[in-house]
């Protein structure tokens, strides 16, 4: 795991390692005193924006975890504790009986929305060192991000 200078700490991976860490640092910073993990925002957002997308009303567990490429296991964790907050409500599947149907509750879109504004602001502050590379920052992660899909299908 070496550059072609031959030293670890100039590949990709590492730098990436090291951002993904600072980033992520940043956001628990961001989302502490919402008593929010990381996870636990981008659950409650993809919930959201699947309920406003696809405008379907019984959004499943498994719907979510893939929205949000998240494993279905982990996600079901997370939204159980989500719920025990009160954010969200998981309740049978109308046609599904394996299945959850899952909605925020009203204080669930008032946390996400909330949330969603805190994230946003952070990530201005953490990419704005980039100024308009942040485009081609964006570009390079979807590239990377859709040969790793491709890899594992």
């Amino acid at each position: 795991m070496t550059s072609e200078q031959g030293k670890p700490y100039d590949s990709p991976g590492f730098h990436l390692w090291q951002v993904t860490n600072q980033w992520q640092k940043n956001l628990r910073h961001a989302l502490h005193d919402l008593d929010l993990t990381h996870v636990q925002f981008i659950l409650l957002a993809a919930t959201q924006g699947l309920n406003t997308q696809s405008q379907l009303e019984d959004i499943t567990q498994v719907q979510i975890a893939s929205y949000a490429h998240v494993d279905p296991m982990m996600a079901s964790q997370v939204l159980r504790h989500l719920e025990k907050k009160g954010f969200i409500i998981r309740k049978e599947h109308p046609t599904d009986t394996r299945a959850k149907a899952i909605s925020l509750t009203l204080e669930g879109e008032r946390i996400t929305a909330q949330a969603l504004e805190i994230v946003m602001e952070a990530e201005n502050i953490f990419f704005a060192k980039l100024g308009e590379e942040q485009e081609t920052l964006v570009n390079l992660m979807r590239a990377l991000g859709n040969e790793t899909t491709q890899d594992n299908n």
